[in-house]
């Protein structure tokens, strides 16, 4: 058992009237979806600094998958992007057995359309009909993809926009965007979702296509009861009351879900939790004091793993959002909602920021013993020497 710094939290916090046990039970059942593409060499525009064990094959990143979820617990799926996990022999259903046999299922389906030259000047946003059919084809392709690995939702992100004023009728393009998916929509497959991301600028710099959360959630109220909002966390200017946007999108029903990372500027893509811990913590307040209405969301890692390895800084970012998901549910709920009623703003404030400050290590201990994880999975990988073999073995098959 996690000993006798866990027995002390949970008599401080059973004199706080905090229900240990619904705490446990709740962690027990939190659930992230990790990117395939976090396991794959990424960068930035200047450069890519290469990992010898980072993933090449969509298979590899599965297997890098499954030990984040070995060590962690709480990561049995995994987004994919395509075409860059599109597999060798085009299978996909095998794709899917091949991530069942590691204990894993395929989460969100990315389709990726603005890599592709024709891409220059937007995918379903763009002014050429032939571009558009083409960025449509493939959006509606991942759609059948979604069949063959039993995806529940299509994830979407844009980087539709303009460079210069005039370069484009901004209502017009706000039309196409619109009339690529509601076709899209159309085809959505049977109890699936469609999430729609949003992002203030970057590639365009004078225009985005879908730049901020209202944008996406009037193109979901267009689109139908099935198509909700996605929130990245660095998709926001500094100084964005992000846990305000969640509380509104959960208060409509149409959260659909977040890509967890963080920023300091922009859309850094850094690990979740590293930069604004309290940040996380707000959010996650706002998702537990939802409750019934939070159940649909879905959590899913979205970051770019630069310079600091691969599959180490995923488990960090799984453990920092299980830090930040067990202080808001110590969050004395009616104790704050009296404080609010009195508008007594500095006892409200103080509630919520001694669950904060709580240390809920030893609580967490507890429940990844009780999951049959490491204590400290993060400790516990470093000390596999996995890292060092799979540099090694990975290393070799580089060109």
């Amino acid at each position: 058992m996690a000993g006798a710094a866990y027995r002390i939290l949970a008599e401080q916090l059973a004199t706080r009237g905090v229900d240990v046990a619904a705490v446990r039970a709740a962690l027990n059942k939190q659930r992230i979806e990790t990117p395939s593409w976090g396991y794959a060499d990424s960068g930035t525009r200047f450069r890519v600094f290469r990992w010898p064990g980072a993933a090449r094959t969509v298979r590899e990143k599965l297997d890098d998958a499954a030990v984040v979820h070995r060590f962690t617990g709480i990561t049995p799926s995994v987004a994919i992007h395509i075409p860059w996990d599109r597999p060798e022999d085009g299978d996909y259903a095998a794709l899917r057995r091949y991530a069942k046999a590691r204990g894993l299922t395929i989460g969100a389906v990315n389709p990726n359309v603005f890599q592709e030259e024709e891409y220059r000047l937007g995918s379903l946003g763009n002014p050429s009909r032939a571009v558009r059919a083409q960025a449509l084809t493939h959006i509606l392709a991942c759609c059948d993809i979604m069949r063959e690995v039993r995806s529940p939702a299509l994830s979407l992100w844009f980087a539709d926009g303009t460079n210069y004023a005039g370069q484009d009728d901004l209502r017009s393009r706000k039309r196409r965007m619109r009339e690529g998916l509601q076709a899209v929509y159309c085809r959505l497959p049977a109890g699936s979702r469609m999430l729609v991301e949003y992002k203030f600028f970057e590639p365009s710099f004078y225009s985005t296509d879908i730049p901020d959360w209202g944008t996406a959630y009037a193109l979901c109220l267009a689109l139908g009861p099935r198509a909700h909002v996605l929130v990245d966390l660095g998709h926001h200017a500094p100084g964005t009351n992000i846990e305000q946007i969640v509380a509104f999108l959960l208060d409509e029903g149409r959260l659909g879900g977040f890509h967890l990372n963080n920023r300091k500027y922009a859309d850094d893509d850094l690990m979740a939790g590293s930069v604004n811990p309290f940040e996380l913590f707000l959010i996650y307040h706002e998702l537990v004091a939802a409750g019934a209405a939070a159940r649909h969301v879905a959590y899913m890692i979205d970051q770019s793993h630069n310079i600091e390895g691969k599959i180490a800084p995923m488990i960090l970012s799984v453990l920092n959002c299980q830090e930040a998901y067990a202080k808001a549910l110590l969050v004395p709920r009616r104790k704050l909602a009296a404080a609010q009623a009195d508008g007594d703003v500095l006892r409200a404030h103080a509630l919520l920021a001694d669950a904060f400050r709580t240390d809920v290590r030893p609580l967490l201990a507890q429940v990844r013993e009780e999951m049959g994880v490491p204590a400290d999975p993060l400790d516990a990988y470093l000390r596999s020497g996995h890292e060092k073999r799979l540099a090694a073995e990975r290393s070799r098959g580089r060109k």
